[in-house]
């Protein structure tokens, strides 16, 4: 190989190299993204701050919140939830305008279980102030057990919640229809352990036994990738960014049998089909993925 020629493949290399870095991005450390909102006693780094422990008691449960806010892109954590009996508590990993009454939000929420009965994921979508569209999910496995990731990934064309490699909710940009879709406010990251128990497990039925206390969750691989605001103008606009491209504006063949296999034998509540809330079906509702 001459010298021309092997000066030309490492450039080549190098870019390829750039390119890649700059696309895949990587997880960060904790305090590198983030900061404590809540109770910072029950926040522990571990691992030098590569994961972070979450624990609720009987004093405070404790929350934390990305340093930035960001306008379109993908956001994902790897959780473990908290093990056992865990009834009455709400492990929370959402994204939020924090613009109160016309607030855009994305929410995860995962529900607490007694011993022995599945964990439930519930999501929600506010767009322009208006919610009220949960969905639950019972996980197929044992998300105490071992750490699994949950990501929201949000673009011009949809929103999608991800369990794993496994899309469980898909929002489409329906905006020609006149459904409101969150495009107009950056949102921060943030995640909360806390009591609910007069709602959070079989309706406010189970309540919270203080005897398994306390109630631990963990967290690492903390990836933020979107447009950062305030940061560059145009950024959100941009059909360049990796997360508009075709692959991400649909579902793939794939995905959409996973996504099939996830409602027709996980899904245990769907405000789309709730009659005794909405008797006219919401005009999202009919979109489909």
């Amino acid at each position: 190989m001459t010298m021309a020629l092997r000066n030309a493949s490492l450039l080549l290399f190098s870019c390829i190299l750039a390119i890649s870095l700059s696309v895949s991005g990587r997880p960060a450390t904790f305090l590198e993204d983030f900061r404590i909102t809540w109770s910072d006693s029950h926040i522990r780094q571990i691992d030098g701050g590569r994961a972070i422990q979450l624990l609720l008691d009987q004093n405070s449960g404790c929350g934390f919140a990305s340093k930035g806010q960001y306008l379109f892109g993908r956001v994902s954590m790897k959780i473990k939830l908290i093990p056992g009996d865990s009834a009455g508590t709400v492990t929370a990993f959402y994204m939020n305008s924090d613009t109160d009454n016309v607030r855009d939000e994305l929410d995860f929420e995962f529900l607490g279980n007694r011993s022995g009965q599945p964990y439930t994921v519930q999501t929600n979508i506010y767009a322009h102030g208006k919610g009220d569209r949960e969905q639950r999910v019972n996980l197929w496995f044992d998300p105490a057990a071992d750490f699994h990731t949950y990501t929201i990934m949000w673009n011009h064309h949809h929103i999608v919640y991800y369990v794993d490699d496994v899309p469980i909710r898909v929002y489409k940009n329906n905006e020609a229809r006149n459904i409101p879709y969150p495009k107009f406010q950056p949102m921060g990251v943030y995640s909360t352990l806390w009591e609910a128990d007069d709602w959070a497990t079989r309706g406010g039925l189970e309540k919270i036994d203080w005897s398994k206390a306390p109630f631990l969750a963990y967290y690492k691989d903390f990836d933020i990738e979107g447009c950062p605001v305030p940061g560059p103008a145009n950024c959100a606009s941009s059909p360049r960014n990796w997360w508009e491209g075709t692959a991400y504006q649909a579902l793939s063949a794939m995905e959409a049998r996973r996504y099939r296999w996830v409602r027709m034998n996980h899904m245990i509540y769907d405000y789309c089909t709730d009659k005794s809330r909405y008797p006219v079906t919401p005009p999202e509702c009919m979109a489909g993925i």
